[in-house]
Parts: C-alpha cells; sequence; structure tokens
C-alpha cells in the first residue's frame, strides 16, 4: 500500500479566459485546468484546494493551493509536469513544496493579501488591457489612502459586500489598505485573514470617488456606518485584481 503525499503549490494565472478558480460548468477554471492536468500527469483524480476562491478575470501572482497524490514523485517532477500538462492555459506552477497531511490550502491559512492596479492616464491600455483599470480621470492617491484609513480594523462591512456573498457573517477584521502612486499606476494593496465577495473591488470603487474628489474621506466613514451595499461606491472590474500572497503558520 503507498502512502500518499500532500503538495502545496504556489501559482501565478491569468484570469482572463477563466470563469474563476472554482470548477463550474459554464466554462474553464482554474481548478479544473490544475486538476486535469494533474490527471494526465499521474493518472489520479484529486480535487485541488486553493487559498482563495477568485472570481471570473481575477489574476495571481501567488496564489497557494494543496492537493494529495498516490504516486511516488519529487516537488520538482510535479512542478515541471504540471507545467508541461496545463500549456497552453495561462497558469504557471511557480514552487511545489511537500506539506505535512493536516496542510489545507484555505481551512489553514491565516491571512491573504490582494493587489489593485489602476493605470491612471488619458490614453487606453494597449499592453496591459484586461490586466489594470483604466482610470483617465486624474487621481489623488494620497487623499485615497487617508480615507481608505478609515476601514481598517474590526467592521461590519455589509456596504463592500456582494450580494450573492455566501459567508455567514459580514464582520471582518481589515489589517492593512494602503493606496500608493507607482508613476502611472495607482496601487491599492490590502491584507485581512479573510474577505468577503467582492469586498477588495468595492473597497477600491468606492475609493476611486475620493481619488476623483467627488467624496471625502468623511463620506467613506458614512458609507461603512451604514451597512448598505447601496451606501458604498461602485465595483471596480475585475481586471485590475490580483491575490498576491497567503499566509500559513
Amino acid at each position: 500500500m503507498t502512502m500518499s503525499q500532500r503538495w502545496k503549490l504556489t501559482l501565478e494565472y491569468d484570469g482572463r479566459p477563466f470563469v474563476g478558480w472554482q470548477r463550474q460548468d459554464n466554462g474553464p477554471s482554474v481548478q479544473g485546468c490544475l486538476e486535469e492536468a494533474v490527471h494526465r500527469f499521474a493518472q489520479e483524480r484529486v480535487t485541488v484546494h486553493a487559498a482563495g476562491r477568485t472570481d471570473a478575470g481575477v489574476h495571481a501572482l501567488g496564489m497557494v493551493a494543496s492537493l494529495e497524490l498516490e504516486k511516488g514523485t519529487t516537488a520538482d517532477k510535479v512542478r515541471d509536469a504540471l507545467n508541461f500538462h496545463l500549456k497552453p492555459n495561462p497558469i504557471a506552477v511557480l514552487r511545489v513544496e511537500p506539506a505535512g497531511p493536516e496542510f489545507h490550502a484555505r481551512f489553514s491559512c491565516l491571512g491573504r493579501a490582494y493587489l489593485y492596479r489602476i493605470v491612471n492616464r488619458r490614453a487606453p491600455l494597449a499592453l496591459e488591457a484586461g490586466r489594470a483599470w483604466p482610470v483617465s480621470q486624474p487621481l489623488d492617491a494620497e487623499a485615497m489612502d487617508r480615507a481608505a484609513k478609515r476601514l481598517l480594523g474590526l467592521h461590519d462591512f455589509s456596504s463592500f459586500r456582494a450580494g450573492q456573498c455566501q459567508a455567514r457573517s459580514p464582520v471582518k477584521t481589515l489589517d492593512r489598505l494602503d493606496v500608493t502612486r507607482v508613476g502611472e499606476e495607482v496601487h491599492v494593496v490590502t491584507r485581512a485573514r479573510s474577505f468577503l465577495h467582492h469586498q477588495v473591488r468595492n473597497m477600491v470603487g468606492t475609493l476611486k470617488l475620493v481619488g476623483e474628489g467627488r467624496w471625502s474621506a468623511d463620506d467613506v466613514s458614512a458609507a461603512l456606518e451604514a451597512r448598505d451595499r447601496a451606501a458604498a461606491g461602485p465595483t471596480a472590474p475585475s481586471d485590475g485584481l490580483y491575490f498576491t500572497e497567503a499566509w500559513y503558520g
């Protein structure tokens, strides 16, 4: 009897061709492509779990996933075989590490981080189309950052929660929300143990109103306190959102 081995994978992917991380009937998913690559490599049907279930069009720079294999092999072979069988999908397995039997990419995760990229210029996107949010109106990143700090800490984030969100509670603790200008880009970096559905995109859409001078930091506080999705700003497009990191004990 062979002992199965659990593996921890770190991935990057371009979310544009996919219906999201999760396997669905209405199109290709990142999870489905990975599970098919595992089957081609090891002739095993497995479920690949991820630290976060990204939506359609959302990208990843450092998604963590876990799976279990009966096949005796090495971490380097798993990485190279999966990358071979993933072609031509825009998914890359960056690292594979052996993990203990108790490790689970989702349930063991202690924190998740996202980057949201806005390209703030008059000209349209040629190379970055689908990989950033083009905003032509000049944005005040410092004002956005000051307003962002109003959202830090433990709050009821109902105003920033999608209607289809399945989380049991709208209460979350936001550990980090920083807005910085990097040349013609405005970057929003956020970290929490977990997020509500569309929470990051709804926060970014709201902060854009501040950057344009249409809202103040007090307006952001009022939107948070309203606990009503209609009180906050619009949902930013999926194009600019990247899952960057997952933390484990």
